[in-house]
């Protein structure tokens, strides 16, 4: 079935509310989703909504159809009337499933809208934000056999030093599963705190730059009596 392209989803009712629930763009949500940034309940909501924009698609795809169909220079004969009728029963169906995602996504989201309004998550260092991304995509604590010496491996092979990792886990981005031997890798994993940071808009500037003070306003003499 021919449908939008995939660089422009289709907006939807919910859109709004959403946006104003998560504190980002739809966009953002999808993308987080697709890094595999987002906890359970956020999860839901971006395949719910993916859903619901394929589903709205298709009433677009039919609705812009029967536009065609009725302006178009096809005679008007039955043959006309049938595929209009038939384009419109396509039309009615493809609602009908637009509506019962969106009463899903509405599930889904209505948990989020009533918990307690997140905490925005304060700034960390761009070093430790490239971390953070690495560990996402999978990342285990090793000691060396003979050395001793404890490393974190990524697939993108991203230098994480040890004392990094600690600093991580003390600031409750990350977690390792320590029931695992050192050996043979101790998986490690980012918290909600830690996918909550990255996702978190950032502010231009270094993360510890503080406002710089307004500037003083000329001395003002008094005229002499």
């Amino acid at each position: 079935m021919t449908s939008s392209p995939p660089d422009r989803p289709a907006r939807t009712a919910l859109d709004h509310r959403i946006e104003t629930a998560v504190g980002r763009s739809v966009e953002e949500l999808r993308q987080h989703r697709d890094d595999g940034l987002l906890d359970a309940p956020h999860a839901a909501l971006a395949d719910a909504h993916r859903d619901l924009v394929a589903a709205e698609r298709d009433v677009g795809f039919y609705r812009v159809r029967i536009a065609r169909l009725a302006s178009s220079d096809l005679p008007v004969d039955q043959a006309l009337f049938a595929r209009i009728d038939r384009t419109l029963d396509q039309l009615a169906q493809a609602a009908r499933l637009r509506d019962a995602k969106q009463t899903t996504a509405a599930a889904a989201l209505e948990p989020i809208e009533a918990g307690a309004p997140r905490q925005v998550p304060r700034q960390i260092p761009t070093k430790d934000v490239a971390a953070l991304l690495a560990i996402a995509q999978g990342a285990k604590l090793h000691e060396h056999l003979v050395t001793h010496r404890l490393a974190v491996a990524t697939p993108t092979r991203t230098r994480i030093s040890y004392a990094q990792l600690q600093r991580l886990e003390a600031n409750g981005l990350v977690q390792r599963d320590s029931s695992q031997p050192m050996q043979a890798g101790q998986p490690v994993t980012l918290t909600d705190a830690g996918r909550a940071a990255l996702t978190a808009p950032r502010r231009a500037g270094p993360p510890s730059a503080a406002p710089s003070p307004p500037p003083a306003l000329p001395a003002v003499s008094r005229p002499r009596r």
